[in-house]
């Protein structure tokens, strides 16, 4: 039988030291065709990514959201977050996520996924829930990026709350809303390799 691996409580992570996170520097604001292009050269030289969407949030009852409005995708070296404003970059995108043979992996997949067939009419392939993988080695609750960065790295993943809350549909988005949604898809680019899944 299984040994049930205990999941840090928030009392636990609190006192860790902070994940290095990735800085604007290694951030790539991607909006146009042409740019989601030089992306794509970029992010299919390998063969797996960190796997994120931001969506604008709801605040009423029932409202349905027409996220997501901005998808992350990261390697160990760095993040591109497209924003879907711009047909020929939605193009792009969708082409990435329906791309067979290329690991998309994150947290908490189930609605982005739905919410990417909804939005760009593609089902991605190859995405790998990394929570599936900590239940499968015997932890029992959803992991999290937090949980998962504390029990590999022994460090606190910073996640801002008034960034996690924030109009990702705005044109312009600010340097933390970019730092937050990157680091999202980079910490589980950085979580998969550590689990030894390649």
């Amino acid at each position: 039988m299984q040994t049930t691996r205990p999941t840090p409580s928030k009392d636990e992570i609190a006192l860790l030291p902070e994940f290095d996170r990735l800085g604007p520097d290694r951030i790539a604001l991607v909006h146009t065709g042409e740019q989601a292009r030089a992306a794509q050269a970029a992010l299919t030289a390998t063969t797996v990514w960190g796997f994120d969407t931001e969506s604008k949030p709801t605040f009423v009852k029932d409202q349905v959201s027409d996220g997501p409005h901005i998808v992350q995708l990261a390697t160990p070296e760095r993040a591109w977050v497209f924003q879907l404003h711009d047909p020929g970059c939605r193009a792009i995108v969708a082409q990435l996520l329906a791309l067979p043979g290329f690991t998309k992996a994150g947290f908490g997949l189930r609605d982005d996924t739905l919410r990417i067939v909804a939005k760009l009419g593609v089902e991605p392939a190859d995405v790998l829930e990394l929570n599936t993988v900590f239940r499968e080695r015997g932890y029992r609750k959803d992991m999290g990026v937090k949980g998962a960065v504390a029990v590999l790295f022994q460090q606190r993943f910073i996640k801002s709350k008034k960034a996690a809350t924030s109009n990702w549909a705005l044109p312009n988005l600010s340097t933390g809303q970019l730092v937050y949604a990157a680091n999202d898809a980079w910490a589980a680019v950085r979580v998969y390799h550590a689990l030894g899944l390649d």
